[in-house]
């Protein structure tokens, strides 16, 4: 049970209760922890008055400062924009090769690409554009449509299979759904495939196979399978696969197709931002 204990022998008021014969004491705050607490108040009252702080009904309380943060915001990005648009002017009226020997426009370039490419690429390619099954690796020296700063551009601008009168087409047949093979044919061809890169199982199957490709398949991807970039057909000799290189997924690919598509960004993009992203992804490393 509390005790009450008036005073203790200090003279200092108690606040009436003791546990354990422990008085608690009644000590006063210490003035500068008071005049700072006042202190905190009135600059409250003050901050309340002078800058946006209440919500009403339908707004929020101006201040008499009249004072927004979002305008502020809006300020400091037309302020940017304004920055860029300098450089950005001269990367649209430039050409690419012109942009990659002008060290600013190009260092300018590099840094608006990144940023595009994240925002708009990198989903599909990855962050590192290191690309995943069905999106191309853009690090590595193996390109469809071919690396120079040209194809790039053109590829970024009509895209591969999309809605644009200028797109890049390419359409391997779907061998086994439309009937031309059968599947001990495509079985026979992707063990041909396999050898082109050292990896057949079967040599029989793939001696087979050789005859069967060069009936259907040489005319795109060239009678010795390294490819043809005019067409957009992959070499078939390398260790490069867009969708993997085993045997299962190239029976696939035979026999049902591949149709990936790269959306046009030119109609999503200003010129030089694709001009940007093609400067940015050829630097990669596989730009040719």
């Amino acid at each position: 049970m509390a005790k009450e204990n008036a005073k203790t022998s200090g003279n200092v008021e108690t606040t009436g209760h003791s546990w354990d014969g422990i008085a608690e004491l009644n000590n006063p705050l210490p003035k500068w922890w008071l005049y700072t607490f006042y202190a905190t108040i009135i600059w409250a009252i003050g901050y309340w008055i002078v800058y946006p702080a209440w919500p009403t009904v339908s707004s929020y309380t101006k201040g008499y400062f009249g004072y927004s943060q979002r305008e502020r915001v809006s300020e400091d990005l037309a302020r940017s924009q304004a920055e860029k648009a300098v450089f950005r002017d001269k990367i649209a009226a430039a050409d690419l090769e012109a942009i990659k020997a002008d060290p600013e426009l190009f260092n300018f370039a590099l840094a608006g690409g990144a940023a595009a490419f994240g925002d708009n690429c990198a989903p599909c390619h990855g962050r590192g554009a290191q690309g995943a099954a069905g999106y191309p690796n853009l690090r590595d020296d193996a390109w469809l449509w071919g690396g120079t700063l040209d194809a790039i551009h053109q590829t970024i601008q009509y895209g591969i299979r999309a809605e644009d009168d200028q797109t890049r087409m390419s359409q391997m047949p779907a061998f086994g759904k439309l009937g031309m093979l059968k599947s001990n044919q495509i079985s026979d061809t992707a063990e041909y495939v396999m050898s082109l890169s050292g990896n057949a199982n079967d040599e029989e199957a793939a001696a087979r196979g050789k005859e069967i490709f060069a009936t259907n398949c040489a005319a795109c991807h060239g009678p010795d399978g390294i490819g043809n970039q005019a067409l957009g057909a992959p070499n078939l000799t390398d260790q490069l696969w867009l969708y993997g290189g085993d045997k299962a997924t190239i029976v696939e690919t035979i026999a049902n197709s591949r149709a990936g598509m790269m959306p046009a960004w030119a109609g999503r993009l200003d010129p030089a931002t694709v001009k940007e992203l093609a400067i940015y992804v050829h630097s990669l490393g596989g730009g040719q």
